[in-house]
């Protein structure tokens, strides 16, 4: 879930559980994250719309967290070149628009742009924590957990409408008269068959297999 499949996989291997199963989404997760740590938050952004555009269209906050993480990356480039023009250029056209949406976005952007006007070994706490590898941490944090949520609520969409087009089909069957038992299984296990695995345990594994994607 943290996107970490080689570790995922080792545990797997060492608690004798079924192989790890390396999803293509758990890859663009990593790659997402690894973007992110490097300070490559456009490369992220880039990455995180190809794996579902989505994301940053409905979460407008992430969006904003994600392009004031880039603005940060391209001030620290700026005070090693000492040329600000590409960051005042970003903060204009890509941050100037959405700040005024939200209190919150405002502040966060003046907070940011104050990182231009004092030199980097003399921040207050409140700006030096901009500079600070943990604002990355958590811009990772966030974009893996927005990711997780709605892969979760797409299959969660998906069993919702089997379930509609199963009671669907099994009232057509019985409009057109077709014998069909009082009450059909859909493969769930019923109080009966909880209890019998309560009272007679499978003996070879009783394990479930652990969702590690």
């Amino acid at each position: 879930m943290e996107g970490y499949p080689n570790a995922a996989a080792k545990f797997s291997k060492e608690a004798n559980l079924p192989p790890h199963q390396d999803s293509p989404s758990m890859r663009a997760r990593q790659e997402i994250q690894n973007h992110i740590y490097s300070g490559r938050i456009q490369a992220a952004i880039e990455a995180l719309n190809e794996l579902d555009p989505e994301i940053l269209d409905e979460d407008k906050a992430l969006h904003f967290s994600l392009l004031r993480l880039q603005l940060v990356e391209l001030i620290r480039s700026c005070n090693d070149a000492g040329d600000i023009t590409p960051a005042l250029k970003f903060a204009t056209e890509q941050l100037g628009p959405r700040a005024p949406t939200n209190p919150k976005f405002l502040e966060d952007l003046e907070k940011t742009m104050a990182l231009l006007l004092f030199p980097p070994d003399g921040l207050e706490p409140q700006l030096a924590a901009l500079l600070d590898p943990e604002l990355r941490r958590a811009a990772a944090d966030s974009v893996n957990k927005a990711v997780l949520e709605k892969q979760s609520a797409r299959r969660e969409a998906a069993i919702r409408h089997l379930v509609k087009l199963r009671a669907w089909a099994e009232n057509s069957a019985r409009e057109k008269g077709l014998n069909l038992p009082d009450r059909l299984d859909i493969g769930l296990k019923g109080d009966e068959q909880d209890q019998q695995s309560l009272t007679h345990p499978p003996v070879e594994n009783t394990h479930e297999p652990m969702v590690t994607g």
